[in-house]
């Protein structure tokens, strides 16, 4: 639930440039092992951006033995909260005196666990049909550079737009890509990949 306080579920840039669904701080995405410069920024990938923050997550649970702590240590810095515990000798979150913004951030976490746990006991009824529907892709491996990613989108059938909307970690129109590193681009199968109109259906 925390990337629904994080971001809302959005590819968003906070004022303070964190970015993606997790709002990832680039000195704490290169530190997990995503990786972020001019041309690939991996904080907009959610597959990599998740795995990378439940590494962080398991590292504060090490430290920490508590998850509502490793909660606010991922609101206010894992140096920040173990020495507001050393300060204030506490133990636990609820002993503890952290800023509103973290405070306001573990409970509005806890309220959508709680709500998206039992939407109907808080006056949500969600018909199946109102879910959105997965669109299936499929990988393609890039080993080399790209020089125009708009002619690789529709050397696979679909437009420049599609290719952004399925891989947004894509930051620039090209990849030069000088340590030849694999990178994975995700297409979308047939019949979504001739038009963006099935994406609003």
């Amino acid at each position: 639930y925390m990337p629904l306080v994080e971001s809302g579920l959005r590819n968003v840039v906070s004022p303070a440039h964190a970015v993606g669904f997790w709002q990832l701080l680039k000195s704490t995405a290169r530190e997990y092992g995503l990786e972020v410069d001019n041309q690939v920024d991996e904080r907009y990938d959610v597959e990599k951006s998740t795995r990378a923050a439940s590494r962080y997550l398991k590292k504060s649970y090490k430290r920490f033995g508590s998850w509502t702590l490793v909660v606010a240590s991922f609101n206010a810095g894992q140096k920040r909260i173990a020495r507001f515990m050393k300060q204030q000798k506490a133990k636990s979150f609820y002993d503890l005196l952290v800023a509103d913004e973290t405070s306001r951030y573990i409970y509005r976490m806890l309220a959508f666990k709680m709500i998206f746990e039992n939407p109907e006991h808080y006056g949500f009824y969600i018909n199946p049909s109102q879910e959105y529907p997965v669109i299936p892709t499929h990988n393609i491996e890039v080993k080399g550079a790209v020089k125009d990613w708009a002619d690789f989108a529709h050397a696979h059938g679909i437009s420049y737009k599609l290719l952004k909307y399925f891989n947004p970690w894509l930051r620039k129109t090209y990849l030069k890509n000088f340590h030849h590193k694999t990178y994975e681009i995700k297409i979308p199968n047939a019949p979504f990949n001739m038009t963006d109109a099935k994406l609003k259906e």
